[in-house]
């Protein structure tokens, strides 16, 4: 075993990129550090996350310190703010995007196992508060990642890519807990 030359890993990252037509955005509400949102937008752009929904007091990708993080991926993402999570919610779901929030709370669904379609936005909030309230009255559904460990929960960089991960994992193995809700008939 070796590893993959420059045009190999192309060449494997093109058949990936062929297996996703699902389009997936990110809405970060709150998201105060620059690292964490460096962090995210190198991640977003591996998994091709087309649209970056920033609220509140989260920075931009261009930042210095969130860009020195991000290493020039923001590039390949395109954003927008807004001053509160409900009004970027709502701007997703004009996008044609299922909103799913990301959060340890009450009657929230193991992500593996939320039925939404395949256009979702992932909305992820604050380091230490999570969403605000009304982002996530706002959202569609609410899903949490499970652990078994001794720790409860986890970086929201950290939680943001395992969740973007299992996005498209369910996309590329046609895991039946994405459905495809629209009408019969619709386009």
């Amino acid at each position: 075993m070796r590893q993959l030359r420059p045009t190999d890993l192309k060449r494997l990252h093109r058949e990936w990129n062929r297996r996703s037509a699902a389009r997936i955005a990110l809405l970060l509400d709150g998201v105060q550090s620059p690292f964490n949102v460096g962090a995210i937008t190198r991640t977003a752009a591996a998994y091709r996350v087309e649209h970056l929904y920033l609220c509140g007091q989260t920075p931009p990708p261009t930042m210095a310190k969130a860009a020195k993080v991000a290493l020039g991926t923001e590039r390949y993402l395109s954003w927008s703010h807004s001053e509160r999570g409900a009004e970027a919610v709502g701007k997703a779901r004009d996008d044609g995007l299922f909103v799913i929030g990301l959060e340890l709370a009450d009657g929230a669904t193991p992500l593996h196992a939320i039925e939404a379609p395949p256009d979702v936005c992932l909305a992820v909030g604050n380091e230490d508060h999570g969403l605000p309230p009304g982002t996530l009255d706002a959202c569609d559904a609410v899903a949490f990642l499970p652990m078994t460990g001794r720790v409860g929960s986890l970086n929201v960089a950290t939680a943001t890519a395992i969740a973007l991960y299992e996005l498209r994992r369910r996309e590329w193995t046609g895991d039946s807990a994405l459905l495809d809700l629209s009408a019969p008939g619709d386009p």
